[in-house]
């Protein structure tokens, strides 16, 4: 009896997962709704009385049943890095030449992708059966959303029966909100008086770190498989077969994906998919490229951010037309100033734009940009909103050009122009904004990564004489932060805890978060693989740095400088 009754339930699992499979898969399903909600009662009421036969991979046990206090991190075993971005076909032809020198051939092809608007994830699976699932995180460690993960209905728990499965095996992918999802669920948010996502990534983004799975589960998020991280065995020769194995894992593999002879096809593809954006149903900001043969991206390699064997296409940013309210100053971490373009409220692409920037006073005057003038806007790079044309046939009469100021608008010192006479900068090195933008910098996701440190906290720091180097961050003590204004013990714990984590971080880190001018995190990488150490680098002459390959005069000058 006892064995009748699992082998009933054996079989319920497997003809779910089947169904599953035919639905959010193959798109075929075979039958309807009604149908596999029998099924699926019938196995929840089985384990219902008999919870000892219960397994984590059967099908309902997607849902976990209590809310998590706080996510674990996980270190991904092979880093998962970001790509690189080129935005038009002469740039894409030019990746194109760069791997063709590193190959020293002309036999490869291309693997084309949708560059979905979603979350990237890390799903491990241990002898087939779903072990935990990641975000992305800095690359190197992400967090645990392992229990969120669960409730996307297209992420198998259990890969495919039948199918000979490596021991090990992880999967790299994106989880993202279709569109028809996203209205429904900002029509819900209304309806209920809260505020909507600003568009389909922040939801998918926003579902999937929240600590209660069940509320990610009414999110209806979906996944696409794209990639391989660590693996017991490697199951094919390249990309483009190795997804279509995905598919009979189980795995849901995006239909849409091509292969490419050659980079005119590639940009073909691009172009192609430039115009049918509005067919999908889901959002994308442009085409990922890869190369297809494993063997050759080995030969390829990567820099510490990116792979040199894949390149995304992204498409031109959205515009939309609006009306300067005013113009505002701004200083940066090196002192620069900044004027920046408060506008009237608009939407552009997904999200609500209300400020926008001018890149410095030399583009405002060619510009020729002045308050109450009508102008358009786009998203440089689908992240910062920049003002790229003036109406000038609807400016108002009387509108006066801004003057570019004369004293710093933090701290009143005379401000000078920089050796080129494009930037204007504060040359006041204890100018409270300038300090601000370099600690805020500093702390920042991309550099240090100091979790707890937002700029509301930089602000309370510096006011309080507390900081005024990176080095004073190192030296906070938790009474310090408790004496700060709504800082308890918990939050001040937090924030130690977030510094302390920074001194992990690489060489390249450290040194890109200092802010040195001219020097970004590819010429910090540069530098940190050249001389080893900070040490080194801070000893070094400017004849011996401008001897490094890719290190030019004004960066040698400027690091020289930064560390007298």
């Amino acid at each position: 009896m006892a064995g009748d009754l699992k082998n009933r339930i054996d079989r319920l699992r497997r003809e779910i997962r089947r169904h599953d499979y035919l639905y959010y898969i193959q798109n075929q399903p075979e039958i309807g709704d009604r149908q596999y909600d029998e099924l699926f009662a019938e196995l929840k009421a089985l384990e219902a009385e008999h919870p000892e036969l219960v397994t984590p991979d059967s099908p309902t046990q997607r849902v976990a049943g209590r809310p998590l206090g706080e996510f674990a991190t996980v270190r991904h075993a092979i880093p998962m890095l970001s790509v690189d971005n080129t935005y038009s076909a002469d740039e894409l032809k030019a990746f194109d030449e760069r791997v063709r020198k590193l190959l020293d051939t002309t036999d490869y092809d291309y693997v084309v992708e949708h560059k979905i608007d979603g979350l990237a994830v890390n799903l491990r699976y241990e002898q087939g059966v779903l072990a935990t699932g990641a975000t992305r995180g800095d690359g190197e460690v992400g967090d645990d959303v392992t229990a969120n993960i669960r409730t996307i209905r297209s992420i198998p728990l259990r890969l495919a029966d039948g199918q000979a499965v490596p021991a090990v095996l992880e999967v790299r992918g994106e989880v993202f909100m279709p569109t028809k999802s996203f209205v429904v669920l900002n029509k819900a948010r209304a309806e209920a008086g809260e505020t909507a996502f600003a568009n389909p990534r922040n939801a998918a983004a926003g579902s999937l770190k929240l600590l209660d799975a069940r509320i990610t589960a009414t999110r209806h998020l979906s996944f696409f498989a794209y990639g391989i991280g660590e693996v017991s065995q490697v199951p094919a020769p390249d990309h483009y077969r190795t997804l279509q194995w995905f598919r009979k894992l189980g795995l849901p593999v995006n239909p849409h994906i091509r292969q490419a002879r050659d980079i005119e096809a590639v940009v073909e593809i691009c172009r192609e998919w430039e115009g049918r954006r509005s067919e999908l149903a889901y959002g994308i900001d442009g085409m990922v490229i890869k190369i297809n043969r494993y063997d050759q991206r080995d030969i390829l390699g990567a820099t510490g951010r990116a792979p040199r064997w894949c390149i995304s296409y992204k498409y031109p940013a959205e515009r939309a037309q609006t009306v300067i309210e005013s113009i505002a100053v701004q200083v940066g971490k090196t002192g620069a100033l900044t004027p920046v373009a408060n506008l009237r409220a608009v939407s552009l692409a997904g999200t609500t734009v209300k400020r926008a920037s001018l890149h410095n006073f030399d583009e405002m005057r060619r510009l020729d940009v002045r308050p109450g003038d009508t102008v358009l806007i786009e998203k440089a790079g689908e992240i910062i909103p920049q003002v790229v044309e003036v109406k000038k046939e609807f400016r108002p009469a009387g509108a006066e050009a801004f003057p570019v100021p004369k004293k710093c608008p933090n701290c009143g010192t005379a401000v000078i122009k920089d050796e080129a006479g494009v930037y204007v900068r504060c040359p006041n090195p204890d100018c409270f904004g300038m300090l601000k933008e370099r600690l805020r910098y500093f702390a920042g996701r991309d550099q240090m990564d100091i979790e707890r440190l937002g700029v509301a906290l930089i602000e309370q720091l510096i006011e309080s004489g507390l900081v005024k180097t990176f080095a004073d961050l190192y030296r906070l003590k938790k009474e310090d932060l408790t004496a700060l204004e709504r800082m308890g013990e918990k939050s001040a714990q937090n924030v130690l805890d977030g510094i302390e984590a920074s001194k992990t971080r690489p060489l390249w880190r450290f040194l890109a978060a200092l802010g040195i001018r001219h020097v970004g995190g590819q010429t910090a990488e540069v530098l940190a693989e050249h001389f080893g150490s900070l040490e080194a680098i801070m000893h070094a002459g400017q004849e011996e740095l401008q001897d490094v390959e890719q290190i030019g005069p004004v960066v040698a000058q400027s690091v020289c400088e930064h560390f007298q």
